[in-house]
């Protein structure tokens, strides 16, 4: 079976309307072109982690804010439901409460 055109396409095969290789992605092998200035600044003097910090501490809180009312009331809940049922075990295993039992 033989590969299409697109799976050829990775580079080194002549393809295209003429049978003329285009280049590889990002260099089809056309004219250089003039008039466009691009402006670089060098890996040593950027800054990658600037405002990094700030940005944590407002974007934590940020998606905090907004999810908070999805576990804080269920969460409550179950604390008072089992601190509620922590202290009737004890009761419940204490002297007055076998006392209350057994009557």
């Amino acid at each position: 079976m033989r590969p299409t055109q697109t799976l050829m396409g990775g580079g080194g095969g002549p393809i295209g309307k003429h049978g003329k290789f285009l280049g590889d992605w990002g260099n089809f092998g056309g004219m250089p072109q003039k008039g466009i200035i691009s402006y670089t600044l060098s890996a040593n003097k950027q800054n990658p982690f600037a405002g990094a910090a700030h940005a944590a501490v407002f974007n934590t809180w940020r998606r905090f804010s907004g999810q908070v009312l999805y576990f804080a009331p269920p969460m409550l809940f179950f604390y008072y439901a089992m601190s509620w049922a922590i202290e009737r075990n004890h009761y419940l295993n204490s002297k007055h409460g076998r006392h209350e039992l057994e009557e």
